[in-house]
């Protein structure tokens, strides 16, 4: 077994390692903008052009929402006024500034973008895009034409950077027991001998769904009887989340409060969805905008407007919406001012009335889910849990799930993944910051090192052997060992034919295909399909090595072409491109509806390569 892990030094270590990640991510992205056009930048869907504002509100927490639309002077009469496509999406930091002209120079556009303001995209519509501004006093552009550019996202880095330099900060007598198990400083609690033995109360749960498996009620049992820590090891289509759903009923009928977590938005919508269907009283945390639309009664934002407490905030909230709007129509400096400092006074009192009503709500829900950088807001701050729920936990950097694990109090956690599947991805692995990362682990020994020469062996081992790539879960494994796991066998999602490559070379042949998936085919599906050697495989091979079938990268084409935006070095195939459209195109033709077919690439230049092919497809 691996030696417990220094605590200041691991923390070190990452700070270090986040410092590469975000100098990687602010490089490529400020390249793109420094040496692109506008038109350019819009091109490669990184900016919209052409915008103005539509109108301004006051938002959660007493901010200001813009709303932004085409410009009615771009618009064709009779045409809808669509903002064309592009790539910003809801949680995206953008820069609203004034258009420059074609012709303006450099000087010219800096000047611009100064005077610009910066946000987080809350709504993205056909017609219109809502941003959420940082800055509350912030002087929006509104006459002339406006454009949006993406920009670099330090957020989650900052929250993470937070996270770690406190847990640097602490002192050994404030490590919990919990903690210490994390770090391998402690062993967990022994579980009893045998869990399906009948004289222990887990063995006679009374299940929500009777058609659990038996590999899912083992990893409930084991997750209920265990102390600090639990892993659900879930591969493919194995019903992880499913398996989730029934331990957080288990849990509640136990009395527990719970704090629900996970990488992504739609990873915590997922598991808001399905446990609505079982009537759980829940408050989803996170801007209402990046919720799925099933999940908006159960979110903060919706539930401080619907309670009994809303009134509270609601005749605030009109005030600073007819003061917002009054801005707009106001030219003269000292009255701007005046109404600048008349919203900053009712942003203090709405703030005020909406914590009190905020505050009743989180404190009174047994269930409360964000992803794992919203639960570090201050909503949660000091707020106890008997339980952390982190899924989806081999997607997330070890940095994001000590978020909550630092900033509520917590005795046990359950990670939920599957290590076997690619990890995160890390931009600084495979960039000119790779050295500057490798360099932050020396420095991250020998600061600690010199600090403490006791810890001397366990801070080279958490700052030499550790990247942003290992993550909770991996490290946790690898610490104790596979008793803290259990995984799930049964699958629903392959024919035993696709199933049998990856359970032989990845999860030691244990999986098992259920009843209902092992031997179906295409041509078996609930509708007339031609039994051909397409639909009565199930798997299809194609042998595309050779010259026939050359690769290229996006980098090279931009170069010959002149005239598109150079976006990373992304692999493109036309030729397999088109073998793809017409083996699309014969399932198609023998019956397979078009909207039963996926096509996946790793890659977004093959993407761009196939999707203009579906005019090949038979409607």
């Amino acid at each position: 077994m691996p030696e417990p892990t220094d605590i200041p030094s691991f923390a070190a270590s990452q700070l270090n390692l986040l410092d590469a990640e975000l100098k990687a991510e602010l490089s490529e992205t400020n390249a793109l903008l420094s040496s692109h056009t506008p038109t350019a930048l819009a091109r490669a869907g990184l900016a919209i052009l052409n915008l103005n504002v539509s109108s301004i509100r006051t938002g959660l927490g007493g901010k200001t929402v813009v709303e932004l639309g085409l410009d009615p002077a771009v618009v064709t009469k009779g045409d809808k006024a669509d903002i064309p496509e592009h790539g910003i999406r809801v949680g995206d930091i953008v820069a609203l500034q004034d258009q420059p002209a074609g012709s303006a120079k450099k000087t010219e556009k800096r000047e611009l973008a100064v005077k610009g303001v910066e946000g987080v995209v809350l709504r993205v519509k056909r017609e219109v895009v809502e941003i959420l501004l940082n800055k509350e006093d912030a002087d929006v552009p509104s006459t002339g034409k406006l454009w949006l550019v993406k920009l670099a996202n330090d957020v989650t880095y900052k929250r993470m950077n937070q996270t770690m330099s406190r847990m640097q900060k602490l002192e050994d007598h404030e490590y919990t027991p919990f903690m210490r198990v994390l770090f391998g400083q402690d062993s967990p609690s022994p579980l009893p001998p045998d869990l399906n033995d009948p004289s222990n109360p887990l063995h006679n749960l009374e299940w929500n769904d009777p058609s659990l498996n038996d590999s899912q009620k083992e990893a409930i049992r084991f997750a209920l009887a265990s102390r600090e820590i639990s892993l659900i090891h879930g591969p493919p289509g194995t019903g992880k989340t499913h398996t989730l759903i029934e331990l957080i009923l288990q849990m509640l009928k136990q009395k527990l409060r719970l704090l629900v977590c996970g990488p992504s938005n739609i990873s915590v919508d997922n598991i808001v969805e399905r446990l609505a269907a079982h009537k759980v009283s829940m408050i989803r945390l996170g801007h209402p905008a990046r919720l799925l639309p099933s999940v908006l009664n159960h979110s903060l934002d919706v539930l401080t407007k619907t309670s009994d407490a809303a009134a509270l905030v609601r005749d605030v909230r009109k005030e600073m919406d007819d003061k917002q709007s009054s801005i707009r129509k106001t030219r003269n400096a000292r009255e701007r001012r005046q109404v600048y400092a008349d919203l900053k006074e009712l942003r203090k009192e709405y703030r005020e009335r909406e914590k009190g009503c905020v505050n009743n709500l989180v404190h009174g829900s047994k269930v409360v889910l964000a992803t794992l950088h919203g639960a570090g807001g201050f909503h949660l701050r000091g707020q106890e849990f008997d339980v952390v729920i982190v899924d989806e936990a081999s997607q997330a950097l070890e940095a994001q799930c000590w978020v909550p694990l630092l900033w509520v109090k917590a005795s046990k956690l359950v990670l939920a993944g599957d290590h076997l599947q690619l990890p995160p991805t890390i931009k600084s692995l495979n960039s000119k910051h790779a050295k500057p990362a490798q360099q932050s682990k020396q420095d991250a020994i020998k600061s600690t090192g010199e600090e403490d020469n006791k810890a001397g062996s366990s801070v080279k081992r958490a700052a030499a052997s550790t990247t942003l790539e290992t993550t909770l879960f991996d490290r946790l494994l690898e610490l104790h060992g596979p008793s803290i796991k259990r995984m799930l066998t049964t699958q629903y999602r392959m024919h035993e034919t696709i199933m049998r490559f990856p359970s032989n070379e990845l999860y030691e042949s244990k999986l098992i295909a259920a009843d209902f998936v092992k031997d179906r085919l295409l041509k078996d599906l609930p509708y007339q399909i031609e039994d051909t050697d397409d639909t009565r495989e199930a798997v299809v091979f194609f042998d595309t090595q050779g010259g026939d079938f050359g690769e290229k990268t996006e980098d090279e084409e931009m170069k010959k072409g002149g005239k598109k935006v150079s976006l990373g070095d992304s692999k493109c195939n036309q030729a397999e491109a088109a073998l793809v459209a017409m083996h699309v195109n014969k399932l198609v033709k023998a019956g397979v509806k078009a909207e039963d077919i996926a096509v996946v690439t790793p890659y977004n230049a093959q993407v761009r390569r196939i999707s203009p092919m579906h005019d090949i497809v038979p409607a």
